[in-house]
């Protein structure tokens, strides 16, 4: 499995554009987005479903079969289980990760969405939720999808990425800069 980012990238981009477009024509946008988020929150979540995903040890019936009763338990709508039963059949599971990314900035290209990958030390509330796509949506001048991880080495502030920009307001990069200047000093 060689594959390099480009390819990894073009494959995951036409599986999503094909799901997009079942997805569009089914009336069924919104529930396969909220799946997919669903999906990949279970892959960041999940060492052992990365592994699944990723292993070419196991073979495309068992991934198959996993996979299934995993969509399963997370009560996915059919078009996702179908999806992910032919993206398994394929062997492409390892792209997974890549084709919900695909699929979910489509979606919100299409409908003038701007997508900001939000990085804070702890877990936002309803109101820092809003307040911060309020603020985005005006520095922006669009609506704001915004997708929010959690990492504690932040130690406090966050990381918010849209598109090539990114500003880093984390602890912990103020305490590394902080302690660059201090080496300067001594």
């Amino acid at each position: 499995m060689a594959a390099t980012g480009s390819g990894i990238s073009g494959l995951a981009s036409s599986y999503a554009t094909a799901l997009y477009a079942l997805a569009d024509e089914g009336k069924a946008l919104d529930q396969t987005a909220d799946d997919l988020r669903g999906l990949k929150t279970a892959l960041a979540e999940s060492e052992d479903l990365r592994r699944l995903v990723r292993s070419p040890l196991l073979s495309r019936d068992v991934q198959g079969k996993a996979m299934a009763a995993v969509l399963e338990r997370a009560n996915v709508s059919d078009l996702v289980r179908r999806f992910i039963g032919l993206v398994a059949r394929n062997r492409r599971l390892f792209a997974l990760d890549a084709m919900i990314d695909a699929f979910l900035a489509e979606l919100a290209r299409r409908r003038g969405e701007v997508a900001a990958e939000v990085t804070a030390a702890a877990a936002l509330t309803d109101r820092q939720t809003e307040a911060l796509v309020d603020q985005l949506k005006k520095a922006m001048g669009a609506k704001v999808q915004v997708n929010v991880k959690i990492d504690p080495a932040l130690l406090g502030g966050m990381i918010v990425k849209v598109g090539s920009r990114m500003v880093d307001s984390s602890l912990r990069t103020k305490l590394a800069k902080l302690q660059l200047a201090m080496k300067g000093t001594v």
